[in-house]
């Protein structure tokens, strides 16, 4: 299974590739973590937010691979322990299919993107910045499978 995360923003700081891509490098061959960047819309003065919102979701939902299952990042969506995570990992292998995780931009996720969604997952009622989101899902994640398979990362 390949666990896709699609995110809008590019040029993020240093400091959050750098933070990425240490648990992204961790993951095994055979549940790649994959990073797709969808560039977020200009915002100004008079921005039309809704249009941007809109397009971003478009671009979003074209970055998808046919078939993958979508989960969202949302406020609104419902908060998992690291069990739990790692109860949900272990059916999405079972599924076989591959995921898609999508965080939105500064507004959040076009209506498009959770309409798509087959999960809503909240990681905090905080609303938390959009680059440091990245980090904690794939920290998160990177737990959840070596609560799966006894890797020694996570101690109860």
């Amino acid at each position: 299974m390949k666990i896709q995360l699609v995110a809008v923003g590019t040029k993020m700081p240093a400091w959050v590739e750098t933070g990425f891509k240490e648990y992204q490098r961790r993951f095994p061959k055979d549940m790649p973590l994959e990073l797709i960047e969808i560039p977020a819309g200009k915002r100004g003065k008079n921005a039309d937010i809704k249009r941007i919102l809109q397009l971003e979701g478009e671009k979003t939902l074209a970055a998808i691979p046919k078939g993958n299952r979508i989960v969202t990042l949302e406020v609104t969506g419902k908060p998992w322990d690291t069990h739990q995570l790692a109860s949900n990992m272990q059916k999405w292998q079972l599924d076989g299919r591959d995921v898609s995780l999508l965080i939105g931009g500064p507004e959040g996720l076009a209506p498009e993107c959770i309409a798509a969604s087959e999960q809503k997952w909240s990681l905090s009622t905080l609303t938390l910045p959009h680059p440091l989101v990245r980090i904690i899902v794939a920290e998160s994640l990177y737990r959840g499978w070596s609560l799966n398979n006894n890797h020694p990362y996570h101690r109860e």
